[in-house]
């Protein structure tokens, strides 16, 4: 097994293959990352070229694929016959354009996006998607489960990288709106501790809402019987002003209001939230 990339990320990778057996094979630019591994037995290989030689199986653990451009392109002849296990995080047209790149070397690629920190590698308890040729995930299937377990998505390379980004969505977002409210907490004396198991279980009540809005959305119903778009500016709009009043940057609330005014605007005011799937969808023409 090779890894190319040593942060973190890459770091644990190498390591949970060492745990699992696996003669590892390891390259950095700044060698003096794989020291760790290298006492814990790894082989660090002088050259990008050496460590696509020691190993069929190359994952690949980098910011970008740009990076891997900037890495491989110097040691393309050495990709041939290759497996490119690439789970370096990238846009989907950009995983597709890579594992193109890839074949045109004699490489094979498959996409990864992992959904834990550098703390989860190893535990099968987290999921990694993968997208690619499906006999060869079949293939190595095994040898990717030593790092997380998998969830296989389709032949289409962009697939991996969209499921991801998707969920990083996500994450970014709620994420960000419980640190604005920290500091909204904090603004009136309330600490951290205090406010976010509150915040928890406004979290953790989250799946029952998703679980009852999925069907409605995918029915295309957004009738306003359980909540509407003109409840949301209402409240929203309370939200803004308590933020302001409080001496906190209002713009992350404001910018979600404004969102619930545009949908009131285009005539959704009586409907259900979920309407915004269609105003959202509308937004790179508008």
């Amino acid at each position: 097994m090779t890894v190319i990339g040593l942060g973190p990320m890459g770091r644990a990778m190498g390591g949970a293959y060492l745990d699992a057996g696996y003669r590892v094979t390891v390259w950095n630019r700044t060698a003096s990352r794989a020291d760790e591994l290298v006492a814990r037995g790894a082989v660090r290989a002088a050259t990008v070229e050496e460590a696509l030689a020691a190993n069929e199986v190359v994952v690949l653990s980098l910011t970008g694929y740009a990076a891997m451009y900037a890495v491989l392109e110097p040691a393309a002849a050495a990709l041939e016959g290759r497996v490119l296990v690439n789970l370096s995080s990238d846009t989907p047209e950009n995983t597709r354009a890579g594992a193109v790149w890839a074949a045109r070397h004699g490489a094979r690629h498959l996409t990864g996006g992992v959904q834990t920190p550098p703390s989860g590698i190893g535990s099968p308890e987290f999921d990694t998607f993968y997208s690619g040729p499906r006999d060869l995930f079949e293939r190595y299937e095994d040898v990717l489960k030593v790092l997380t377990g998998t969830d296989y998505r389709g032949e289409d390379p962009g697939l991996a990288a969209l499921y991801y980004q998707l969920q990083m969505d996500l994450f970014w977002t709620t994420l960000t709106a419980w640190l604005h409210m920290l500091a909204l907490a904090d603004a009136n004396g309330i600490k951290p501790s205090e406010i976010t198991p509150y915040a928890a279980g406004t979290l953790g009540g989250m799946g029952q809402f998703l679980d009852f809005y999925t069907p409605r959305i995918e029915a295309g119903r957004h009738s306003g019987d359980v909540e509407r778009i003109s409840m949301a500016v209402a409240s929203l709009d309370h939200v803004v002003h308590t933020t302001r009043d409080s001496g906190v940057d209002p713009a992350l609330p404001a910018a979600v209001l404004e969102t619930f005014r545009r949908g009131a605007a285009e005539g959704y005011e009586e409907d259900s939230l979920t309407r915004l799937v269609e105003v959202f969808g509308g937004g790179a023409a508008a």
